[in-house]
């Protein structure tokens, strides 16, 4: 009788586990839904159980002085950098010094790419190569600087104008070694990118010299360009007459992004694809400034009276797209890596690619200067910079 009694409440027991774990999945599946679906559920969740509101005094910051008020300051990997009469000061995420290093650059411009940082002399001649806030290396180039570049494993990408030719790209291996030029005679490069696997140089150009625009882009490939640069364009694709390409990005090893004025194409193996035409949607801001994905946000009406903002992740390679949405104007959209940065005023909300809140930044100034890098984010005031961790 004993035996049957145990056996019966043994039997009891699971069934109060199964129903208990099936309540408790329910109760997931609609607080996840919820919080999917309703802002002010989601607010409540992240500013008191997930504890991803941030607020001004509670960040690490740097004190910026008189002298530093017209400091170049910018952010890359997981280091801040302030560059002010010709000193190049490194900070960590925790705010204290690292390195100080003479760069004699005034105007300067920046390209980052994992730990690496480039810095040169906007319409100078000055270039400097930062890797984990070491100098590893400098050079002086002929002609005037436009645009720098590097790739994840370090190597750059110099355009130059000022020479014979209209425009000229320089690529570097990440120990300094000039690699090639790469001579535009009737075009002007906008933009060159390295691939990810180092074997492929792209360079964006346009021909303006006509009534038509004549956008291009040449792949050129680094290993031939090593032993015979004018042979080593092994594509050229055209864009329609008209289009003007504005921006370009590698997003893995063979698939290159292209924004033009038009909307977002993607070439891989000499095939293209048109992935977003602005024409098609309420396009408020758009850029392809990510790790596998674009993102671009577009304004839905609510009702008559009001609309929200969708901010829309797609995938360069599924085209799987993940949302999210502010119910208030998104004054900028700052982007890089995995994460994008919503300024809306006093608020930064920093969400990632998959479309989930990472942080909720709160101001009690109005925030005009935001800076993203791999690991950290940089709201930049007049007296100080603000650093958050992502």
């Amino acid at each position: 009788m004993e035996i049957e009694q145990d056996k019966g409440l043994e039997r009891y027991k699971k069934k109060l586990i199964i129903v208990g774990s099936a309540v408790l999945i329910m109760a997931v599946i609609v607080v996840v839904a919820l919080y999917i679906s309703n802002e002010q559920v989601r607010v409540f969740i992240d500013r008191n159980i997930l504890r991803k509101e941030v607020l001004e005094n509670d960040v690490v910051k740097i004190e910026l002085n008189a002298q530093q008020t017209n400091a170049s300051i910018h952010a890359y990997y997981k280091y801040v950098t302030i560059l002010n009469k010709n000193v190049l000061t490194t900070y960590n995420a925790t705010g204290r010094k690292e390195y100080e290093h003479e760069i004699p650059i005034s105007n300067p411009i920046y390209a980052s790419n994992n730990r690496f940082l480039v810095i040169a002399e906007n319409k100078g001649s000055e270039l400097y190569v930062v890797s984990e806030a070491n100098l590893v290396w400098q050079a002086q180039i002929e002609g005037k600087i436009e645009k720098v570049n590097v790739n994840k494993n370090g190597y750059v990408s110099v355009i130059v104008s000022g020479t014979s030719h209209k425009s000229v790209v320089i690529t570097y291996s990440p120990q300094g070694k000039e690699l090639f030029k790469t001579y535009l005679s009737n075009t002007i490069a906008l933009k060159a990118e390295i691939s990810n696997d180092n074997k492929y140089l792209s360079v964006a150009e346009v021909n303006i010299s006509g009534t038509l625009i004549q956008s291009n882009i040449k792949i050129v490939s680094i290993e031939k360009a090593q032993n015979d640069p004018t042979n080593s364009i092994i594509y050229t694709y055209q864009a329609a007459t008209n289009e003007l390409i504005t921006d370009i990005k590698y997003h893995d090893r063979a698939r290159l992004l292209c924004m033009y004025d038009s909307g977002i194409h993607v070439l891989k193996e000499q095939n293209d694809e048109t992935i977003l035409q602005f024409s098609d949607n309420k396009i408020i801001a758009a850029t392809i400034n990510l790790n596998e994905y674009i993102v671009y946000t577009v304004e839905k009406a609510v009702n008559m009276f009001s609309s929200s903002r969708q901010v829309i992740f797609k995938n360069t390679n599924t085209q799987k797209e993940n949302l999210y949405t502010v119910n208030s104007t998104i004054k900028s959209v700052e982007a890089y890596g995995n994460h994008v940065a919503l300024n809306t005023g006093t608020e930064v909300l920093f969400v990632d690619t998959n479309g989930w809140l990472q942080k909720r930044y709160i101001s009690t100034q109005e925030i005009s200067d935001i800076v993203l890098a791999d690991q950290i984010a940089i709201i930049v005031y007049k007296d100080k910079i603000e650093i958050i961790n992502l």
